[in-house]
């Protein structure tokens, strides 16, 4: 389990294929920042850019580990297959702060970045989000995007899905890789497991009362 709070930022500096088709998975080496993996045993889970993926080797005196990630998980993310920039956070330990809401590492779908700018001192990040997560998604809700905890600020229906508001201060595109996203940028989405299990329990009624 994770809270969405960004504990690093790391970069793929290498990848390798571990086949040769695209049935196969790739070996991903990330650089962190100094010091980061001293308490990280092998095994261990990490979420990159919000998907949760464990540790198969580490050189602390490197500031480096890698993951494997199949072939599925690559289809069903973004930002994991090239070499770039991404967010970092070890697994939630028992007596850590929630500082910012339950976060499984599970990535439910892929949105896109539609606009985002600078507004006052802060940052307008607007997200169009893919119909299949439309109905999890409401005002002052909690959503992660890359691996980040956000609230969200307004939700707007429309064909494809939703398109929802986020505002992000200064300290968060600081201590995050959320700055480099830009138009058009694909990002990470995890929805909140309160609103996943409100939905089945939902879902589950409307069917009882059907049959």
């Amino acid at each position: 389990m994770f809270t969405g709070i960004i504990t690093g930022i790391g970069r793929i500096t290498h990848i390798e294929d571990l086949g040769n088709t695209t049935a196969y998975g790739k070996r991903l080496h990330i650089s962190t920042p100094s010091g980061y993996i001293d308490d990280v045993g092998l095994g261990d889970s990490i979420a990159l850019n919000g998907a949760c993926m464990t540790v198969t080797s580490f050189e602390p005196s490197a500031n480096q580990f890698t993951v494997d990630i199949s072939a599925e998980s690559l289809n069903k993310t973004s930002g994991l297959d090239r070499l770039s920039t991404l967010n970092l956070e070890k697994a939630l330990r028992a007596h850590d702060r929630l500082g910012g809401h339950i976060v499984s590492g599970h990535v439910d779908g892929i949105g896109q970045v539609s606009r985002f700018e600078m507004i006052g001192e802060s940052w307008l990040l607007q997200i169009q989000a893919p119909q299949e997560l439309a109905k999890f998604l409401a005002y002052k809700g909690s959503i992660t995007v890359n691996g980040v905890s956000l609230t969200v600020n307004s939700v707007v229906d429309n064909a494809h899905g939703c398109a929802i508001d986020i505002n992000i201060i200064p300290h968060t595109i600081d201590n995050t890789a959320l700055g480099q996203l830009n138009t058009n940028s694909s990002v990470n989405l995890e929805i909140d497991l309160i609103a996943r299990y409100v939905e089945r329990m939902l879902s589950r009624d409307a069917a009882a009362q059907r049959a």
